[in-house]
């Protein structure tokens, strides 16, 4: 029987050597992994810069999260950063931290995820380089890149009274894959349980695949962007949550309509990765863009009329069952 290779038995540059032919190509890499640092193109004259980490506990837990998963799901969720800012991702930097008896093939399949991730959803990007390190937790950091392509961001700040907001992208999914792991895929003493994980994926793999493997609308942002959008962000921490900062960076109200949004849950339920934008009254709403209220005079949520005051929505400081996925 043979023995599965671990980070300590075969050792950082073997380790390299068999996980960079795996990673995506970077159409902007002039100079990509293999140096100490990578040279990208920027036509621009600006990039666009975002990041973020995933620890093992309150970010994921590996009973309910292949490999694969967790590449596909660092890459979709900076991804979304980038495109909310009107921009076309061009390159990842991932960092990744993990305990010295990994196996190597989980790696692989780590950068799996991370590949078919960026083809799906965004085919021009790829991961120029990055770091790899050893820990007790596991931990997966991610630097994005993105081009503008002449255009202006599109920041938080520029809703005005009378524009229309929109969201591209499921609000409720990923949620509720979320509250089906916690109350159903736990052992008797509450702690994450793989078999009980591929048990409730056979009955709510959509729900399982929004919250583990989520497909944010990437390419819309630059649609968004082009059709005018005046403020849009990446909808991570639960809409109502997610609306409040466009509100206060913009010092407007937004008035959601439940009905439109789909359900209370919907309100409050995090990384469901859409996009959320507003955008000038007149003319059309770019395709793949839904109505879900008006900016109105204020500086607060409101739903149907009324003030929303539930914070809701994700806190790494708070504690909602010690992780999110």
């Amino acid at each position: 029987m043979t023995t599965a290779h671990t980070l300590g038995t075969l050792g950082e540059q073997a380790v390299l050597a068999r996980i960079f032919p795996r990673l995506p190509h970077a159409a902007s890499a002039i100079i990509g992994p293999g140096d100490d640092a990578a040279v990208l193109a920027t036509p621009d004259g600006r990039t666009v810069v975002t990041t973020d980490m995933m620890v093992h506990g309150p970010d994921f837990r590996l009973a309910w999260s292949s490999p694969y998963d967790l590449g596909w799901k660092a890459a979709a969720t900076n991804l979304a950063d980038v495109a909310a800012m009107g921009a076309a991702p061009t390159a990842l930097v991932v960092a990744l931290a993990v305990p010295v008896d990994t196996p190597v093939d989980a790696l692989e399949r780590f950068a799996d995820g991370l590949r078919d991730a960026c083809d799906a959803l965004a085919p021009s990007c790829g991961v120029v380089g990055g770091d790899l390190s050893v820990t007790d937790t596991m931990t997966i950091a991610v630097t994005a890149f993105g081009d503008l392509a002449g255009a202006a961001p599109v920041l938080r700040s520029g809703a005005r009274p009378g524009d229309v907001v929109a969201v591209a992208g499921d609000l409720a999914l990923a949620a509720a894959g979320i509250r089906l792991l916690f109350a159903e895929a736990v052992d008797a003493h509450g702690m994450p349980d793989a078999d009980a994980a591929a048990r409730l994926a056979e009955r709510h793999p959509e729900e399982l695949r929004a919250q583990l493997r989520p497909s944010p609308p990437i390419t819309l942002g630059v649609v968004a962007a082009r059709a005018g959008a005046t403020a849009m962000l990446d909808v991570s921490d639960g809409l109502a949550l997610d609306a409040r900062r466009i509100a206060r960076a913009s010092g407007v109200a937004l008035d959601l309509r439940l009905a439109d949004v789909g359900s209370p849950e919907a309100l409050e339920g995090g990384e469901a990765h859409a996009l959320l934008a507003t955008f000038p009254p007149e003319g059309a709403l770019p395709e793949g863009f839904r109505p879900i209220g008006l900016v109105v005079e204020g500086e607060s949520v409101l739903v149907d009329g009324e003030p929303y005051a539930r914070l809701g929505g994700w806190d790494p400081y708070a504690d909602w069952n010690g992780a999110r996925g």
